[in-house]
């Protein structure tokens, strides 16, 4: 024999149906779930992301730029304060039409930053600061014209009361109500700040309970799905063990069948053959050497005789007398001899150890297992050669069937009910058989039948 590895081979049937009912539609309304969470978290978050976007493009980003505009008004105002303190100042040496072109340059700034103010402004000016605004920059602007009219007149006394009374007082409202609209814009920053944190902080509580749901169905699903597990495999065993009963049963069964029939050969078949025999004997004894009928008596005694010797073998094939007579070994010895010539391949046969007595029902079904290796080995293995080994070792039996043929396709396949039947018989006495491949290829069928207690494995 050659060193051999394991392989995984499967050798039971499929296990029947179950009767109860389907797990899917739980795992469907499970998945539903998830699935309904999972989407109406998405829609809810796109919402408050879409929304957090228009916050911080329009509403963010817009007054950002406004209150940048706002500032270069209030800066701009502010130079027209320094030029209007340096208009009131009697002693310098410039008239004060010196100053008309600093205001051009300082009107076209500001009327550039209100335009671009507008534009940027986050929301529609409709507040009364809006209003006022451009009202009190065009009156201001009616008041400096005045004022420098006044001035080009040669009054430039009453310009500089024009310009105490009136330019400062309005410029003064002018700084004010932009810093008012330069504080509104900080309020709202701030407002729209905590809306987006707000926002985030909804996105965040949404997300934990999305979480939440999702480890609830999951919880759920996986507990139903181990409560159906539990019930389908509970289903399973009780099948299986079914299963395995109806088998040993139908085992059994086959065997009491195959022994009745083999005695009733043996016994009624055979008698009545033998019978005919030696009256057929007796009768060509009694008739004349020459008379033709001697010749045909013989022909029909030859005739029984080998029906005789076919209904033997028959009933030894169906059940061999032999296994109760001589024993497992002996028994090993005819058999093989028979197969060698019927099936038309060499079988080379080794004992190990001393023979024990076994139990019959363990032998007969040991016999089974080695026939079906054999036949097995012989139709599929696409072999000439096969090595049967028998050991008996002090508490066990091993029996080994050796090739090195094609071997069982371990990847799957449909199984045949001979592997089947061996696996069963192995359990009926208490035993296992195992399928290895050798490191040379083929297939090495090796049972192992416990020796002790064998009269507890009965059927």
């Amino acid at each position: 024999m050659t060193g051999e590895r394991r392989i995984a081979v499967s050798c039971a049937v499929s296990p029947p149906r179950s009767q109860g009912r389907s797990p899917t539609p739980g795992l469907l309304v499970g998945l539903l779930l998830t699935l309904g969470a999972v989407t109406a978290y998405s829609y809810s978050t796109t919402r408050q992301i879409s929304s957090l976007r228009v916050l911080q493009t329009e509403l963010v980003d817009r007054n950002r730029r406004d209150s940048l505009q706002l500032l270069r008004v209030q800066n701009n105002l502010n130079l027209l304060g320094l030029a209007m303190r340096d208009m009131l100042d009697e002693t310098g040496p410039y008239p004060l039409t010196a100053w008309s072109a600093q205001f051009t340059r300082i009107r076209r700034d500001l009327d550039d930053a209100l335009a671009r103010e507008a534009e940027a402004g986050p929301v529609p000016r409709t507040g009364p600061e809006r209003e006022g605004l451009a009202d009190s920059m065009a009156q201001f602007w009616d008041a400096v014209d005045r004022t420098f009219a006044l001035a080009a007149h040669g009054q430039e006394g009453e310009a500089r009361t024009q310009i105490r009374l009136s330019l400062q007082a309005r410029q003064s409202a002018l700084s004010t109500l932009v810093s008012r609209l330069l504080v509104a814009n900080n309020e709202r920053e701030d407002e729209t700040a905590a809306e987006v944190q707000r926002i985030y902080d909804q996105v965040q509580r949404r997300g934990y309970w999305l979480l939440s749901a999702t480890l609830m169905v999951i919880g759920g699903t996986g507990l139903y799905v181990i409560r159906k597990n539990r019930r389908l495999f509970a289903e399973l065993a009780v099948l299986s063990e079914g299963r395995r009963e109806l088998a040993q049963q139908l085992i059994a069964t086959r065997e009491s069948t195959l022994r009745h029939v083999s005695r009733e050969l043996h016994d009624e078949l055979g008698q009545i053959l033998t019978a005919m025999g030696v009256m057929l004997g007796r009768a060509e004894r009694r008739t004349a050497e020459s008379d033709p009928l001697r010749a045909e008596l013989r022909e029909i005694g030859e005739m029984a005789q080998q029906t005789l010797n076919n209904v033997r073998s028959l009933s030894q094939t169906l059940h061999p007398s032999i296994l109760d007579e001589l024993g497992l070994d002996s028994t090993f010895q005819w058999y093989l001899g028979t197969a060698e010539k019927q099936l038309g391949v060499r079988i080379a046969y080794e004992r190990i150890g001393t023979p024990v007595p076994v139990d019959g029902t363990t032998a007969i079904h040991v016999y089974r297992v080695l026939q079906e290796a054999i036949s097995n080995a012989a139709r599929h293995a696409r072999t000439t050669e096969i090595w049967v080994r028998l050991t008996y070792r002090p508490e066990r039996l091993e029996l080994d069937v050796e090739d090195h043929g094609a071997g069982i396709d371990a990847r799957g396949g449909r199984r045949g009910l001979g592997l089947v039947a061996m696996r069963e018989r192995a359990e009926l006495v208490g035993g296992t058989i195992v399928f290895l491949r050798p490191e040379t290829g083929g297939t090495l069928v090796r049972l192992t039948v416990p020796l002790e207690d064998v009269e507890a494995h009965g059927v």
